[in-house]
C-alpha cells in the first residue's frame, strides 16, 4: 500500500485540485451563502443528511460487500468538486452559488466525512480500520482538504493578478489530474478492477443519477429558482472522487484499495449522467428563452 501513488502522487494531485478551488474563492463566497439561505440550507441538508441515507439504502439494496459499501459511503460523504462549477456554468446554473456551496462543503467535510465513514466502518466492518474521530486523523483530513484551499485563497488575496492568471491553468490541470489519478489508482489495482466494476458500476451510475435528481428536484420543490437548483444539483451530484480515493488509499488513513474502488469507478462513470443532466438543463433553458423572445 505504501507506493509512490499513495504516498506522493495522490496527495499531490488532491493538493492541485484543492489549490485550484482556493484560487477561485474569496471570503465573500462564504458570506454569499447567507444571502441565499433557502437554497444553501436545502443543498447542505441534502449533501450532509439525505445523500448518505440514500447511499446506505442503495448499498443495502444491491447487497454490496462490506468493504465496497464503505467505499460508497465514503464517496457519498465527500464534498462537491470543482468540475461541478464548470458543468453548472454550461447548464445555466448559478455558478456563484456553486462556488459558495463548494467552499462551505469543503469546510464541513472535515467533520462530516470522518463521521460518516466511521459510522459506516462500524456498521459494515465492525469498526476495523476506522478512520475515527481521533485528533491525529482529523488533522490529516483537515490538512488534505483545507490547507491547499486556504493557500489558494491567500494567494488570491495577496497577489490577485497572479491568482487570476493561474486560476484557469490550475483548473485545467485539476481536470487532467483528476482523470490521471483515477486511471493510476485503477491501473495499480487492476487485479480487482473487473469484479469491482461489475459489482459497483451500476450502483455508481445510479447513485450519480440519484444525487443529481435529489440535488435539483428537492430545492425546486421548496421554491428555489431554476439556476440555483441547477447549481445545487451539480454540487450535490458531483463528488470529489480524488478526495475519497486519497482517504481510502492513504497509508495513514484507511489504506484499503478495495474501499477506493467505488470512488474510482464513480469518477470515471459520473461524467455520463452529469453531462446528460447539464445538456438537458441547458436545452430546457434555451427552449424557454426562445419561447419568451418575441
Amino acid at each position: 500500500m505504501d507506493s509512490l501513488l499513495t504516498t506522493v502522487l495522490l496527495p499531490l494531485a488532491l493538493g492541485v485540485v484543492m489549490l485550484g478551488l482556493g484560487l477561485s474563492l474569496t471570503t465573500a463566497d462564504f458570506a454569499r451563502v447567507l444571502a441565499r439561505p433557502r437554497a444553501a440550507a436545502i443543498a447542505l441538508a441534502c449533501q450532509i443528511v439525505v445523500l448518505p441515507l440514500a447511499c446506505l439504502g442503495l448499498v443495502e439494496a444491491f447487497g454490496l460487500t462490506p468493504t465496497l459499501a464503505v467505499g460508497m459511503m465514503l464517496l457519498a460523504a465527500s464534498p462537491g468538486g470543482t468540475t461541478a462549477n464548470l458543468l453548472s456554468h454550461l447548464a445555466g446554473g448559478d455558478v456563484a452559488l456553486n462556488i459558495s456551496l463548494t467552499a462551505v462543503n469543503s469546510v464541513l467535510a472535515v467533520v462530516t466525512l470522518p463521521l460518516v465513514v466511521n459510522l459506516s466502518l462500524a456498521h459494515f466492518l465492525g469498526g476495523s480500520g476506522a478512520i475515527g474521530l481521533q485528533p491525529d486523523k482529523i488533522l490529516q483530513v483537515f490538512a488534505i482538504v483545507l490547507i491547499p484551499v486556504v493557500l489558494g485563497m491567500l494567494l488570491r488575496r495577496s497577489v490577485p493578478a497572479f491568482a487570476v492568471r493561474t486560476e484557469r491553468p490550475v483548473k485545467i490541470a485539476s481536470a487532467v489530474v483528476l482523470v490521471l489519478v483515477i486511471a493510476a489508482a485503477v491501473a495499480e489495482n487492476r487485479a480487482i478492477l473487473l469484479d469491482g466494476l461489475i459489482a459497483v458500476g451500476p450502483i455508481a451510475l445510479l447513485f450519480a443519477a440519484l444525487s443529481l435528481t435529489v440535488g435539483y428536484r428537492v430545492p425546486r420543490a421548496f421554491g428555489v429558482t431554476r439556476p440555483q437548483a441547477i447549481a445545487c444539483g451539480m454540487e450535490i451530484g458531483i463528488h470529489n472522487s480524488v478526495l475519497a480515493i486519497t482517504v481510502a488509499l492513504s497509508p495513514a488513513l484507511l489504506a484499503n484499495a478495495e474501499i477506493a474502488l467505488p470512488p474510482a469507478i464513480y469518477g470515471l462513470l459520473m461524467f455520463l449522467p452529469a453531462g446528460l443532466f447539464a445538456y438537458a438543463m441547458a436545452r430546457r433553458t434555451a427552449m424557454e428563452g426562445a419561447v419568451v423572445t418575441p
